[in-house]
């Protein structure tokens, strides 16, 4: 997700498989935890590349094939989003990069009646394997210490998003891809982002 040219590849491959890319999903995404002054330059570059800039050139290479069509939806859902007492530059950066660009492609591409809307998550079940054993060490905290004081504690229903939860908001917005919702950022996070 790195090399723009292997992204371009992999769309042109689901065109040639399957006839046509109708739904693009930019979800990778990376994370580094540190502080400012101690964050490495190779990290900021990696997680740029592939939290941001990865998407950007799955958009670039899909939207050819979507415009000759006259419709499609292209989303770009869940951001990993992870709060820790410490800077989370380059997690920001790509999730208001992520922003940035889904209401730029919706506006440029709503007369194709192509949409492009971003799903944020906040508080996932699948998030739990981006927390590794290093993280728990590093902050001297159990598995459940860091699910419960870190990860639920700023989050309403106490409960993390289920990735079938996810996959309903996803569905909803491709099959209403001729609807007006284009350009949204669309929270599912349990009401994290409401507090």
């Amino acid at each position: 997700m790195t090399k723009p040219a292997e992204i371009a590849g992999m769309i042109a491959l689901g065109e040639t498989t399957f006839g046509s890319v109708d739904v693009l999903v930019n979800n990778a995404g990376i994370q580094f935890v540190s502080p400012i002054e101690e964050f490495p330059p190779e990290k900021w570059e990696a997680i740029i590349a592939i939290n941001l800039s990865s998407a950007f050139y799955g958009i670039r290479a899909a939207v050819p094939g979507m415009k000759k069509r006259g419709w499609a939806a292209s989303s770009t859902p869940p951001r990993r989003i992870r709060w820790w007492p410490r800077v989370q530059i380059g997690l920001c950066l790509g999730k208001h990069g992520i922003a940035g660009l889904t209401k730029t492609v919706a506006l440029e591409l709503a007369t194709f009646k192509i949409t492009c809307n971003c799903i944020s998550l906040a508080m996932s079940g699948l998030r739990w394997s981006s927390i590794n054993s290093g993280d728990q060490k590093a902050r001297n905290l159990t598995k459940e210490q860091v699910i419960h004081d870190v990860l639920l504690e700023a989050q309403p229903t106490k409960e993390f998003v289920t990735s079938e939860q996810v996959a309903a908001l996803a569905l909803f917005l491709w099959r209403r891809r001729r609807s007006p919702i284009t350009g949204a950022n669309l929270s599912i996070d349990g009401g994290w982002t409401a507090e």
